[in-house]
């Protein structure tokens, strides 16, 4: 775990201005045949070409947000990676979750670089091994300005989710870099 190079009021400052500035969206996916909207809000957003198929909707990255490319070049200096395209999450409360899932898309090659970026809220992230099931699921909380790299075969290996909570939980914002590696076709 590395931790963002800024103080507590920046990284405040970063958070009230993402969420005011960013273009969020809330997309309906299907699960088992039925319609939901997502529990939580997003924005896919990178180069031109860095479209990005998951859940079964293409995501057309919405152009750099110069504040969201700052971020960027930060996260790469200190990840020691390059990124074309990130994932925002909004997290409006305990109630809103990301389920498990491994980032393991073809595009993203078979050893991605994933480096996640927590603004506001502390979160639990939950971790289980995709194949021993014996293994206990890992919880990980992930504060304000937590840089989590996951490398090398963690994606591979393991799942991760953002659960929901019965605790009154302020908002966060996760910023999850990516480098597309092969673009998806539209």
């Amino acid at each position: 775990m590395l931790r963002y190079p800024k103080s507590g009021a920046l990284l405040r400052e970063l958070f009230v201005r993402l969420a005011a500035e960013i273009p969020w969206r809330q997309e309906s996916i299907i699960l088992y045949g039925k319609c939901h909207m997502q529990p939580r809000l997003l924005c896919w957003m990178g180069d031109p070409e860095c479209a990005y198929r998951y859940s079964g909707i293409l995501h057309k990255p919405q152009p750099w947000h110069p504040l969201v490319s700052g971020i960027r070049a930060h996260v790469e200096a200190l990840a020691g990676a390059r990124f074309n395209c990130v994932l925002l999450n909004h997290y409006r409360d305990g109630q809103d979750s990301m389920g498990f899932h491994a980032d393991d898309e073809p595009e993203l090659g078979a050893q991605p670089v994933i480096a996640s970026l927590s603004l506001g809220a502390a979160r639990a992230m939950h971790l289980r091994h995709r194949r021993d099931r014996a293994l206990p699921t890992q919880k990980l909380v992930l504060a304000d300005g937590d840089l989590l790299v996951m490398r090398g075969n963690s994606q591979c290996d393991w799942k991760h989710a953002i659960p929901k909570s019965r605790k009154a939980l302020g908002p966060r914002i996760n910023l999850t870099f990516r480098l597309i590696r092969f673009p998806s076709l539209t």
